[in-house]
């Protein structure tokens, strides 16, 4: 009897059978394909190509349209060339074939001639021709190291507790990668939100690849001048974020869980006790009835309205989680409600689907529908007049118990109805998305801190993410820097991880280390899971109590630092936290395993996380006129290699020559305004310069231009410092300045301030406390000190000029 057997091989896209010239692009069809070429501006192209009647047009993750750009069409025999002024595209007739050239003629990126984008079955692929020594960086939320070569990566969002150190997927789905070679770069985003893999010459030397599962092939390619470019177009096609309060880029503190409500003011208490800086507390599950959404346990939480009063008055203020599994109960006012208005994502059959989480067998909210985004914001009413403005959006992969969500459960997908196989990597965004929408209405021009454990490319706009379950030892809180790293290179600016690790106990070295590293993290929280030791900064005993109220003081001195960049990560998608490869793409260093952690904060300030096991560390100082070591101001040679110590009170940290970084005194919270702005400047020979940022911090209003902003400049060839006059109409809260010069001449002892004589006063600057004798035997390192010069002035909106 011969047997049946129903081949699946690959299919390549063909030959063009014809096309036509649109008001953005081109468009056309193969024998089996219809495709539509589409620039969005200069340096973006996007290509799509079906197998159904036409192309898509919906997105969640891109909110840009084509902007009418220049371009030029041309046709011979074999190919259809398009041409903007950034980049040429190459489109072979027979078969479809697609080539980016730049001005100068040189091949960016091209299709692997024989395979091109393919079909096996329901998957489609397409193949991108290596290289020479190509590399490719980003994508988001993956392990591994920076250099993405060779590797290969699914993306999938599932709830990983405790992954490991190469683990594959994890929580969020961020597919978009920057591929750089022979000084050229680019960037690639596939917007298909089934699951998808991307292959880097992975197992093969010939191509690197993108596929879906299922759906079309939908990407982007972008060019730019530099990777700073890249991002910048990357996030004009998918958003940028909204400035978050200032208090949430304060330390926060987090257990899974702080309860009853006596343990939480207690906490808060012993933070103001110990003058270690904090902004808020977070509370974790068991603040709820019997872990259900929305409600407050009446044993451990009698009183909620009274312990917000009471921990604002401390200057905290609170996050509480919020999980999209809703209990089916009946009396539970939430489930009924939802029920009632039929909010729940459902079987084929119309049965809503039902998995097991926290509290139990659980419904969850559709949030792909816009009635159930609605019925969501309704259900934030009673969170928001209790003076709750922080919400953590957790377990939103889905993530059930078993970790099997099915892929016949149906979403609304805005009235395009799909299965979760389309779904699931949305999910947690479009919850993310639902719950900023909701809180920032209810909120009256107050800004919410929204926090996000999943999400898709776009999520910037709506949410912080951090790194989910990690794990309490070294190799963990290296892996989070190296995620952070490629989190910023993928458009998230506001990121971070659980300093001293969620899952297991850290050790007293491993938290000092941590604490330190996370000061310098765009989204600082401590956190620990359940049944493990107490984490709190004085919980490892007396040194490391003093190591993290140090590093955690320095955060808060560095708050008008930092702020400003998440005002330009709010205009450019410039991230916080910056890999080496922005600034230094080209250095081959900069790829070295041994230096793939390190990170710019902001432009200035470079971090060399190191494990809390090691006494030396090799650092990568890369090109500039200098370095300054953070302590004591020493100087060393930019492109070079040092060796240096790294007890467990000291990260290497490093400031770049030129640097321009406005500082503020010490404070408890950032409900304390002081009015005296400390700006540190550090000699060196080229000019530079620093936007500062200003505005309340809390509103909206800095979108009518309630803002402060202002050049302050560094010109050493004419031996000024000039701050511009502020543009806005935000008045300021500093009165006075305090001018800081690193590494000048120490004979200079008078200065002209807008042509008024003034003292240069020599002092010593110490930025961190020194450790107090804890035994009888060891004395203590005396506090790190360096000598500079002081001048000290009015601050005003007006232009001053420094001339010494």
């Amino acid at each position: 009897m011969s047997s049946t057997i129903h081949s699946v091989v690959s299919q390549s896209v063909g030959k063009i059978v014809r096309w036509q010239k649109e008001q953005a692009g081109i468009s056309g069809e193969t024998a089996t394909e219809k495709f539509r070429i589409t620039l969005y501006n200069e340096h973006i192209a996007r290509v799509s190509i079906t197998r159904e009647s036409e192309p898509e047009t919906f997105s969640y993750a891109v909110i840009a349209q084509p902007a009418g750009v220049a371009f030029h069409v041309e046709e011979s025999d074999r190919q259809i060339t398009i041409k903007t002024s950034a980049f040429t595209m190459i489109i072979g007739k027979d078969p479809m074939r697609i080539s980016f050239l730049n001005p100068a003629g040189e091949v960016i990126n091209e299709d692997d001639p024989a395979f091109g984008t393919s079909w096996s079955g329901e998957q489609v692929t397409t193949y991108k021709k290596l290289q020479e020594a190509e590399r490719f960086i980003g994508l988001g939320e993956k392990t591994g190291p920076l250099d993405r070569r060779g590797a290969g990566y699914t993306n999938w969002n599932t709830d990983n507790f405790g992954y490991g150190s190469g683990a594959d997927p994890l929580y969020s789905t961020i597919p978009f990668y920057i591929g750089i070679h022979h000084k050229l770069v680019y960037g690639i985003f596939f917007d298909n939100t089934h699951k998808t893999f991307f292959n880097f010459g992975a197992s093969n030397n010939r191509f690197s690849s993108f596929a879906a599962d299922t759906g079309e092939m939908n990407y982007y390619f972008i060019h730019g001048s530099n990777v700073r470019d890249i991002i910048r177009q990357y996030t004009h096609l998918t958003g940028r974020m909204e400035l978050p309060p200032l208090w949430s880029i304060g330390y926060q503190q987090c257990r899974y869980s702080y309860y009853p409500d006596k343990e939480v003011l207690s906490v808060a208490n012993t933070f103001r006790e110990k003058d270690i800086p904090a902004d808020t507390i977070v509370l974790d599950i068991h603040y709820m009835e019997k872990y259900k959404i929305f409600t407050w346990s009446k044993k451990d939480f009698p009183d909620p309205k009274g312990l917000m009063e009471k921990l604002k008055a401390l200057g905290f203020n609170v996050v509480v989680m919020c999980d999209p599994g809703i209990k089916v109960e009946e009396g539970y006012q939430t489930y009924e409600d939802g029920v009632k208005h039929d909010v729940f994502i459902k079987y084929p059959d119309g049965t809503y689907y039902t998995g097991q989480v926290w509290p139990g067998w659980c419904h969850f909210p559709d949030f792909t529908h816009p009635k159930t985004r609605a019925w969501w914001k309704d259900q934030f009413n009673d969170y928001v007049a209790l003076g709750v403005e922080g919400f953590w959006n957790d377990m939103n992969e889905i993530a059930t118990w078993g970790n099997m969500l099915p892929e016949n459960v149906e979403m609304d997908f805005e009235g395009n109805r799909t299965t979760t196989r389309r779904g699931r990597n949305i999910y947690g965004f479009q919850m993310a998305r639902s719950t900023y929408e909701a809180t920032k209405a209810l909120m009256k021009n107050k800004r919410p801190f929204n926090l996000t454990r999943s999400g898709y490319s776009g999520i910037q706009r709506y949410a912080a993410v951090w790194t989910g379950d990690n794990v309490a030892y070294d190799e963990h809180m290296m892996l989070g820097v190296r995620i952070v790293n490629s989190m910023g290179l993928s458009g998230i600016a506001f990121a971070g991880y659980d300093v001293g690790g969620f899952v297991g106990n850290a050790d007293s070295k491993l938290f000092a280390r941590w604490v330190s590293i996370g000061a310098f993290s765009p989204f600082f929280r401590g956190h620990s899971m359940i049944n493990s030791r107490d984490s709190e900064p004085w919980a490892y005993g007396e040194e490391v109590e003093q190591i993290s109220r140090n590093y955690i003081r320095f955060r808060y001195q560095l708050l008008p630092y930092i702020y400003a960049l998440f005002h330009e990560a709010s205009e450019t998608g410039m991230p916080v936290q910056r890999s080496l490869a922005i600034d230094h793409t080209h250095d081959n260093k900069v790829y070295d395993g041994q230096f793939n952690h390190q990170y710019f904060f902001g432009p200035s300030i470079l971090v060399a996380p190191v494990e809390s096991n090691k006494d030396f560390v090799k650092v990568y100082l890369p090109e500039a006129d200098s370095w300054y070591y953070l302590y004591d101001g020493k100087k060393h040679a930019g492109s070079a290699e040092l060796i240096l110590a790294c007890p467990m009170h000291k990260l290497p940290v490093f400031v770049k020559a030129g640097a321009i970084i406005p500082m503020q005194p010490p404070t408890s919270h950032t409900g304390q305004k002081p009015e005296q702005l400390i700006v540190h400047v550090y000699a060196g020979p080229s000019a530079s310069d620093f936007l500062f940022y200003e505005d309340d911090g809390a509103t909206f209003d800095y979108q009518k231009k309630v803002f402060s902003k202002r050049v302050i400049e560094y010109k050493p060839t004419e031996r000024k410092i000039v701050f511009r006059a502020a543009e806005g109409s935000y008045h300021t809260q500093y009165k006075t300045t305090r001018l800081v010069l690193h590494g000048f001449d120490g004979a200079i002892s008078t200065a002209q301030v807008n042509k008024e004589v003034r003292s240069v006063i020599p002092e010593v600057n110490r930025f961190f406390a020194g450790l107090e004798k804890f035994d009888p035997i060891h004395d203590p390192e005396p506090a790190p000190e360096e000598p500079v010069l002081v001048i000290e002035f009015d601050y005003h909106a007006k232009e001053i000029v420094v001339q010494f």
